[in-house]
């Protein structure tokens, strides 16, 4: 490394980053070509090797998307600064010890983190995803940017499916072969991702692809079972050939500029996925999703993909509140929207709600309904993937649940979808406080940031948070807040309505 900025030699050639208070930082790293023009709708290849040096000291282009509005909440530390033109955004940061800082050549566990969005937004360029944190605490963290909307997830005769979860396997090629430049270990990657990038994770543990790229993984409020059928995506594709006038072929799309997929993808909504074998897994919360025959909880039960993996897995304890908040929707709820809710997401609407109202005695409807939305996107998913995992895995299987609440909208948001994350980055709390933030005007328990991030760590390097395993039998889970507990299957009743 240089005196001024740090300088590693990739197999495409040579980066340099910023230093920062004893962390190097490498942003905007190509780790495939550019998806330019008919490219956007094939396989990721390789980049094209530079001569010279390589700025990565600036944040580069993203994905094509439109903004992402979920109400009266600045969501923007999420979702980040939306599109940024530009063809060459198959892209990852890079986030290390100051190898001037370290002690001893031990090659150090390595993060990859991909970033969540409904599959339509999103990037590394979001604030939450700063790897400062984990860098000093030991590990390389990479964040990776992939393809969205219709390049990403539209199923296209002529072109490969799942195009951005081909684009996150690449980025795990390219993690094994360069990561060790940077002082990372290989062998020993946790690949993490929260929402949709968590619904990726565990698509890419039940992918035979991902055998040897991945030692870990941690699924943060995704879905083992928030895949389309062929049949769902057919539907989709469908409606966004029809909504752009073309031929639903990947040659037809090809000559479509981004901006009018764009648009035509914001056009997509509520489209009726329910078929006579599945329901629609994100109940009509984005048009787009991984593709697959099997749901990848069924295909990790039947030991495809990464079978020896250790898996840390959970949910927050109010997922579904971020989607009716801060909109106003949650206050004006009705119970015929509690049971439009679990007619939409299970084929016994009726079992569901009397389930609920059981679990949450006195609750009114918004509450219910966020409820049922949240397991229906998130919880349902989640338990099948850990008692799948824990059924067939070689690996140890965890689990936990978030459960400090936000006092943002009167103390409404709770401990709703995303509230999880930037204890997980081990942020400060004061970029997410104020009004219409996430944190709202409360301020959470100063332990709670580094004591997550910590197990989060040591499950990185050590494959165990810090408390016991699940298993199908007990179900023990450790359950997060100002107080932690561990609870055998805490949430047992819910859990067995969705499985029946």
């Amino acid at each position: 490394m240089s005196a001024t900025h740090p300088t590693v030699t990739t197999a495409q050639g040579t980066v340099a980053g910023a230093r920062h208070e004893g962390v190097a930082v490498f942003r905007g790293i190509p780790y495939a070509a550019p998806p330019a023009r008919a490219g956007r709708f094939a396989a990721p290849g390789p980049h094209a090797p530079w001569q010279g040096v390589r700025d990565a000291t600036a944040a580069g282009p993203t994905a094509p998307q439109a903004e992402r509005n979920l109400g009266a909440i600045d969501m923007s530390p999420y979702f980040g600064p939306g599109w940024i033109p530009g063809d060459d955004y198959l892209t990852l940061d890079v986030w290390a010890p100051d190898q001037r800082d370290r002690k001893g050549n031990r090659a150090l566990p390595v993060m990859v983190f991909v970033h969540g969005g409904g599959f339509v937004a999103g990037s590394t360029r979001a604030s939450l995803y700063d790897g400062t944190a984990f860098a000093r605490s030991g590990v390389v963290l990479v964040t990776v940017n992939y393809r969205l909307g219709i390049s990403g997830f539209l199923d296209l005769p002529g072109a490969p499916r799942n195009r951005g979860l081909l684009d996150v396997l690449a980025a795990l090629r390219w993690v094994r072969e360069n990561i060790a430049a940077f002082g990372g270990d290989p062998g020993q990657v946790t690949l993490f991702g929260q929402s949709a990038g968590a619904t990726l994770t565990g698509a890419v543990i039940a992918a035979p692809e991902s055998r040897g790229l991945v030692r870990r993984a941690i699924v943060q409020s995704g879905s083992g079972l928030g895949a389309f059928s062929p049949e769902q995506a057919a539907r989709v594709t469908k409606a966004a050939a029809s909504a752009l006038g073309i031929a639903p072929h990947a040659d037809a799309f090809a000559a479509v500029p981004d901006a009018r997929l764009i648009e035509a993808a914001a056009r997509l909504g509520g489209i009726d996925l329910r078929t006579t074998t599945a329901h629609d897994p994100l109940i009509g919360l984005s048009p787009f999703s991984v593709v697959a025959d099997r749901q990848p909880a069924d295909a990790v039960a039947a030991g495809h993909g990464s079978t020896g993996i250790d898996l840390l897995i959970g949910t927050n304890a109010e997922e579904g509140n971020l989607y009716l908040v801060p909109s106003g929707a949650y206050a004006a709820s009705t119970e015929a929207d509690v049971r439009a809710a679990a007619e939409r997401s299970h084929p016994e609407p009726d079992l569901l709600v009397d389930a609920y109202r059981a679990a949450h005695p006195g609750a009114g409807p918004g509450e219910l309904r966020a409820a049922v939305m949240g397991d229906a996107l998130f919880g349902a998913g989640s338990w099948a993937l850990a008692d799948a995992h824990a059924g067939r895995s070689s690996g140890a299987t965890y689990s936990y649940r978030f459960d400090w609440r936000s006092l943002a909208f009167d103390g409404l948001l709770g401990a709703t979808h995303t509230m999880e994350l930037p204890f997980v980055f081990g942020l400060d709390a004061a970029r997410l406080h104020g009004e219409g933030a996430l944190f709202g005007t409360g301020s959470p328990p100063p332990d709670l940031a580094p004591r997550m991030h910590a197990a989060w760590i040591r499950f990185a390097r050590d494959g165990d948070p810090g408390w016991a395993p699940y298993d199908t039998r007990r179900r023990i889970t450790t359950v997060i807040g100002r107080a932690w507990a561990v609870h055998e299957d805490p949430r047992g009743g819910i859990r067995r309505a969705w499985k029946r």
